[in-house]
């Protein structure tokens, strides 16, 4: 498994070894559940769920399963909420409970809407699956001054409903969200590396007020960017 991957697994008797390169930072987030408590959420609904998994839940298997994906924006924003998780207690408790859940409802999305083909939307070309990476690469080397849909839909060639419905399908995110996910991640490796302000952090990844960027950050990583920046680094001016 590699960064940005999620890894969903059921092993009734797991042993074995994790071997790690030495000398790497590696933050993972692992969620565990009892099959019959999993399936008290799924109520009726068993049967909308991929076969294999269908029998762990219901019990009929236990042999081993897992199933390696990607990790889509929203995925990846509960877990760095997860990580930089803001309160203590029993709040952090319900906090925590509540974003593991988050997390494998996304997941569980990822799975029916991509194996039940009632749902399945209208497979995309190879190269419209190109242009939609590309209006992603001209989102992120537009932070500052990104263009509008329709912009973006003309630059790649796309009208603005396959742009759309593209960028749900490619990356599980709107345009939008993909732009919001890579801004707010760039403006934490911004403040994790000590140089810039908050302010000046705001400004490079096309925020025209601190307090607007203040706000979003802290929506995205449940930590306030002068907290953040404040822990990682004693030596800068935090406005």
């Amino acid at each position: 498994i590699g960064p940005k991957q999620s890894y969903l697994f059921f092993a009734p008797e797991l042993k074995g070894t994790a071997e790690y390169p030495a000398g790497e930072r590696i933050l993972s987030v692992v969620i565990q559940i009892n099959p019959s408590l999993f399936s008290t959420f799924l109520g009726g609904e068993c049967d909308r769920i991929p076969g294999d998994l269908r029998g762990i839940v219901d019990g009929s298997n236990e042999n081993n399963y897992n199933r390696t994906g990607s990790i889509t924006p929203s995925a990846q924003m509960a877990v760095h909420q997860i990580l930089n998780c803001p309160y203590q207690g029993l709040t952090r408790r319900m906090y925590l409970e509540g974003k593991s859940l988050e997390i494998m409802a996304l997941q569980l999305t990822q799975l029916v809407f991509g194996e039940n083909g009632s749902v399945k939307p209208p497979t995309l070309r190879p190269a419209d699956v190109e242009r939609i990476h590309e209006a992603r690469d001209i989102l992120i080397r537009n932070l500052e001054n990104p263009p509008s849909l329709f912009g973006l839909a003309r630059q790649v060639g796309l009208n603005d409903t396959k742009l759309k419905r593209g960028f749900r399908q490619v990356f599980g995110t709107t345009a939008f969200g993909c732009l919001h996910a890579h801004r707010m991640e760039q403006g934490r490796q911004l403040l994790a590396k000590g140089k810039m302000n908050v302010t000046e952090v705001a400004y490079k990844i096309g925020y025209s007020s601190r307090t607007y960027f203040s706000r979003a950050f802290t929506k995205h990583f449940g930590l306030n960017p002068i907290v953040y920046l404040r822990d990682n680094c004693k030596d800068i001016s935090l406005a």
